[in-house]
């Protein structure tokens, strides 16, 4: 017996003994050794002759070949060419009219999109590749002195309508909007007039054509007192994505006024009177869209024009505009609201606002008056109506010679001058935000309004609502504020000073006939606060005075108070919340609305 027949031997009667074990219902720790020494001898099997123990495979059947069957007749032969030819012809006759069909449908396809039309269809990719000597026209410039002129226009297509052979559609660029028209005629086509009909709305076109004054003015148009006859109409840039909703819903006039204060949740209340309005969360979740809009162009051409009015006004009082670092060590004003983060290994955070840089700059370095525009950034879990946590700041700081007064009086004719320019150079823009954010315009005093805090303190207890001299006001109370100040004043826009020092920040100069309150100030607009500002502390032994006080680490705030001890100017200044500010002077209900692309606790898309 060879050495592999032993070992399946052996195993053979291990098996045999594991069997019986089983059959026998003894304990699994009786027969596993026995398993283990089969498993050990199975190993050996296949090491010893090379296979696996067990019993050989079967192997499959071989398939008997069928016997030819005997070849069909002559007959049977014929009929099944005769067979076989119909079948060919009825499957080439199924195939040309396929191909017909198919023909006839890419034809009408390409028809439909103008291809090899002059006058209408899908403009080739934009790609510089070559410039025309087109003369294009501003939809803004289209007026009846330009009647009878072909002129060439680009926008998107605001909405469209068929009637009868003819079509017209809106077709609208920034703020301004013209209505184009097109019959059916030897130049125009029945498939021109149904590709202009069917193109999707938002779609960018170009249009050629003629100026023409309509019988009656067109109401839909910003540009109502003339219409363009089309001779040519392309797309440039085709809406391929459904529409998240439609710009007419997104352009429709507030159905009553909101709040400006409290809480911003996101939900949505159905308008009163039934018409669809598209909500602020999906107006922000498609901003791009939402942009588009006539009264969205608006506020952001007057949040521009804010800026520009700022600069323009701070240059000509001799004030240099500064860039100061947003990342900084520690918190700009000794905060812990601020957004940490790890700066090559060092504790670092976003800056709250550009306040020690631009002290340092006027105060330390010379420079006497400076201002900036720039984000500021706080990390305060603020669900309201009227905060963010990444806005525009526009800042200034200026050395004084003997009273901060001298700050309140540039701020005064800086906000005069805001407001005068904003009335003046923007008419168009303000009334396009009116037409669907209706507000009423903002009345301020030349000079500006001013009250001490404990006026205003007294100004609310006399209206009965309970407020201290020496504690903070509530947004409620600041609100109610702006009414009583309007009713006895007239005013929209004041401001008050000799806040209380303990809800000032640390850098803030104490008042020199009243320890308790400080050389500080708050302006407001609608009863909302819109700058903070005070005279500094110029002395460093003060400064770290104070921020022990307010237990500030003197270590975080070192660079700031060591500038100072150099020699320092007298100064002071305050921070406007730009924003806001455009919030306010258009009477818009929430901050959101202001910002370009907002960013509070909730969102940091898109």
């Amino acid at each position: 017996m060879s050495e592999g027949e032993e070992i399946a031997t052996k195993i053979a009667a291990l098996g045999a003994d594991i069997a019986a074990a089983k059959k026998a219902e003894k304990p699994k720790e009786e027969w596993e050794p026995i398993l283990k020494e089969m498993l050990d001898l199975k190993a050996k099997y296949k090491e010893v002759t090379g296979n696996d123990y067990g019993p050989p495979k079967k192997e499959k059947a071989k398939k008997q070949p069928e016997q030819q069957s005997q070849g069909p007749s002559e007959k049977n032969k014929e009929k099944n060419a005769e067979k076989a030819r119909k079948k060919a012809e009825k499957e080439a006759k199924k195939k040309a009219q396929r191909e017909e069909r198919e023909r006839r449908e890419r034809e009408k396809r390409d028809r439909l999109a103008g291809v090899g039309q002059n006058n209408f269809g899908d403009t080739k990719l934009v790609q510089s590749h070559h410039v025309t000597d087109t003369v294009w026209t501003g939809i803004q410039d289209l007026e009846p002195s330009l009647a009878g002129q072909s002129v060439t226009i680009r926008g998107h297509v605001h909405t469209s309508r068929s009637v009868g052979k003819g079509v017209f559609v809106l077709v609208r660029s920034a703020l301004y909007s013209v209505q184009a028209v097109c019959f059916e005629s030897e130049e125009v086509s029945k498939d021109m007039i149904k590709y202009v009909a069917t193109l999707p709305s938002e779609s960018v076109v170009d249009v050629v054509g003629t100026v023409t004054v309509p019988d009656q003015p067109v109401d839909s148009a910003t540009q109502k007192l003339v219409e363009i006859s089309i001779t040519k109409f392309h797309c440039v840039s085709k809406t391929c994505a459904p529409m998240p909703f439609l710009m007419e819903d997104a352009c429709r006039p507030d159905c009553g006024k909101e709040t400006d204060v409290g809480e911003y949740t996101g939900e949505e209340k159905a308008s009163e009177d039934g018409l669809v309005r598209v909500g602020q969360e999906v107006r922000l979740d498609n901003r791009w869209l939402d942009l588009r809009t006539p009264a969205n162009q608006s506020i952001f051409r007057i949040e521009s024009m804010v800026g520009h009015l700022f600069r323009e006004n701070l240059m000509k009082k001799g004030f240099v505009e500064i860039h100061t670092p947003k990342l900084i060590g520690g918190a700009s004003e000794g905060g812990s609201e601020v957004f940490k983060l790890d700066y090559f290994g060092q504790e670092a955070c976003l800056a709250m606002s550009p306040q020690l840089h631009k002290q340092m700059t006027a105060a330390c370095s010379g420079f006497e008056r400076v201002f900036e525009t720039g984000p500021v950034f706080r990390a305060e879990n603020s669900n309201t109506r009227r905060h963010l946590c990444e806005f525009t700041g526009m800042d200034l700081e200026m050395a004084i010679h003997e009273h901060y007064d001298e700050v309140l009086e540039v701020f005064s004719d800086l906000f005069i001058y805001i407001f005068d320019g904003l009335n003046e150079r923007c008419k168009s823009e303000l009334e396009r935000v009116r037409e669907q954010h209706p507000f009423e315009d903002l009345k301020y005093c030349r000079p500006t309004l001013k009250i001490s805090y404990a006026e205003g303190c007294k100004l609310l207890r006399e209206a009965g609502i309970d407020q201290d001299d020496y504690e903070d006001l509530s947004t409620k109370n600041e609100k109610k504020l702006g009414e009583i100040v309007r009713e006895k004043y007239d005013t929209d826009f004041f401001f008050m000073d000799k806040y209380p020092l303990a809800v000032r920040p640390f850098y803030t100069m104490p008042c020199p006939e009243n320890p308790k309150l400080s050389n500080s100030f708050d302006f407001f607009i609608r009863g909302q606060e819109i700058l903070s500002g005070a005279q500094r502390i110029h002395e460093p032994d003060l400064i770290e005075e104070r921020a022990k006080a307010w237990d500030i680490p003197l270590e975080d705030i070192k660079s700031y108070v060591d500038s100072f001890r150099h020699g320092a100017m007298p100064h002071g200044g305050g921070g406007i919340g730009l924003e806001r500010v455009v919030m306010l002077f258009l009477g818009l209900p929430n901050i959101r609305k202001s910002a370009w692309f907002p960013r509070d606790p909730k969102r940091i898309a898109p």
